[in-house]
């Protein structure tokens, strides 16, 4: 959608009696104005979560509005959900606390509101890219929450847009404000334990099947189900429940790999100092265990064939047994960052970490003392200061950051989605010339086997080599047509993302 597009709507809606602005609502109707060294910046937040989520999760809104309250200079002065019930309770919220702010159900509202300085977005994925780009064209700052993208070709839109309308974009992967990381990581390029080998992601995180539905399933009554899906399918709801559940949709989300994967494929990519997506990428998963209609794997390894250290990203959510270490570990670790070099390891996360040698005795060690839980203000406070000082490289997680970032999830779904059923003989014939993958091959399937799975009978997928070409800015090769088309959706109007390159 283009920007008079955008404003046409606006027109439109208060040509019929909606189109109230939020300008009317706040005090004094300020136009907007770049914030100076010491100006206040007005923010709006845009997607609460949902309220009561069946595993305790989402809210993504809502925890970036209590993490901005405690930042001085900074007020949240707009909020925006297509679900009334969670607008309402979180108005309520304002309201207790005495504080004014608006509030509406459509995000343009937000954004073409002039007395909003930079807007956060937490919305569903599918969303995140057509937010971004037109906040970027009304004169907004953007701080996206991850992943960047839904796709890759938004990502590359959603940097065009940020360089073109020269507004400061930072994603949410907050690890890149930690102080504990880069000090370890400092350590690591000191080459006291020589050059760095390769790198290992970890997410093992006990997940629930999110069950079947024979019919589909009513959309709340509080729910703008038209906003809701905006640039997606406005499809059926064919599962239990609206919020969170959508991760585990292609057609909406990029499965755990997208939603925690990216966080710490992150931080091997930082602590790799490098800058790009990866030159090829490879998956080998499935969705085992679970009896349910969701769609992204719940078991994935990916390799991302950087050189001369390659990421390997391992994802675990299926847990049967509660007992400690069910899940299994890797250099004693089930989260978190391994970074091997050629003398030792480095085992961590923003809490910290520490170095061992390659018979496990520790040698070098990184805490941060219990301020990991400060990591997202110093995020949101790096991202407020760019704002203030007009210097995008002041971001610790600019919009390049954050698309090579989420690149690395993208092609290791798009080789899960192209790949066919492998019995392990055929996996391990195929890869065994990778001692790295398959080392996290084997490993995760001892993993499966104790969670009752075997991969004799129950086969992963194994996806192809998928070959990205960065100066073209497309996939090369074999699967290049497949590949490139699925990172590429048709958009329903007026929710169409504006080419930018």
């Amino acid at each position: 959608m283009t920007r008079s597009t955008r404003r046409g709507f606006l027109k439109r809606s208060a040509t019929a009696g909606l189109g109230w602005g939020l300008a009317a609502l706040l005090p004094g109707g300020r136009p907007a104005k770049a914030a100076g060294p010491g100006g206040e910046i007005r923010m709006g937040v845009v997607g609460l979560g949902g309220i009561d989520v069946v595993g305790g999760v989402g809210g993504r809104g809502r925890q970036l509005i209590g993490s901005l309250r405690r930042i001085p200079g900074v007020k949240v002065v707009a909020i925006c959900d297509v679900d009334q019930e969670v607008l309402d309770r979180e108005v309520q919220q304002f309201k207790t606390r005495q504080e004014e702010v608006a509030a509406c159900r459509d995000l343009r509202k937000v954004i073409d509101d002039k007395t909003v300085d930079a807007v956060a977005i937490a919305t569903p994925n599918h969303w995140h890219a057509l937010a971004t780009i037109w906040a970027c064209q009304a004169g907004k700052d953007v701080y996206v929450e991850k992943p960047f993208s839904y796709n890759l070709w938004e990502g590359r839109q959603m940097v065009a847009a940020a360089e073109k309308y020269g507004r400061m974009v930072q994603v949410g992967t907050q690890r890149r404000s930690s102080e504990v990381l880069r000090q370890a990581f400092d350590y690591l390029h000191s080459g006291q334990i020589g050059a760095i080998r390769s790198a290992h992601a970890l997410v093992y995180r006990a997940r629930e099947g999110i069950g079947r539905v024979a019919r589909p399933t009513p959309v709340p009554a509080t729910v703008d189900y038209d906003l809701w899906c905006g640039p997606a399918p406005q499809a059926p709801l064919m599962r239990r429940q609206l919020h969170y559940e959508w991760h585990w949709f292609w057609s909406t989300g990029n499965g755990e790999i997208g939603n925690n994967g990216t966080h710490l494929i992150d931080v091997c990519r930082w602590a790799l100092r490098l800058d790009a997506p990866p030159p090829r990428a490879l998956s080998i998963g499935g969705r085992f265990g679970f009896d349910d209609l969701g769609e992204t794997p719940n078991t994935q390894i990916a390799l991302f064939d950087y050189r001369p250290a390659p990421i390997i990203c391992e994802i675990r959510n299926l847990r049967t047994a509660n007992a400690a270490g069910a899940m299994g570990k890797f250099r004693n670790s089930d989260r978190g960052a391994v970074i091997e070099c050629e003398g030792g390891y480095f085992a961590g996360e923003m809490s910290g970490g520490a170095v061992f040698d390659h018979q496990g005795r520790q040698i070098q060690e990184f805490r941060d003392g219990g301020k990991s839980g400060d990591v997202e203000i110093a995020h949101l406070a790096n991202f407020l200061a760019a704002v203030r000082s007009r210097r995008a490289g002041d971001l610790n997680a600019g919009a390049a950051v954050g698309h090579a970032s989420t690149a690395c999830s993208h092609m290791a779904n798009l080789s899960h989605r192209l790949g066919k059923l492998a019995s392990p003989e055929a996996v391990a014939e195929a890869n065994r010339a990778n001692p790295e993958l398959m080392d996290a091959f084997e490993r995760c399937r001892e993993y499966l086997r104790d969670q009752g799975v075997d991969l004799g009978a129950t086969p992963a997928v194994e996806g192809p080599w998928l070959t990205f070409d960065s100066d073209r800015d497309g996939f090369v090769g074999e699967f290049a047509r497949e590949a490139d088309d699925l990172s590429r959706r048709v958009y329903r109007e007026p929710f169409v993302v504006p080419q930018q390159v």
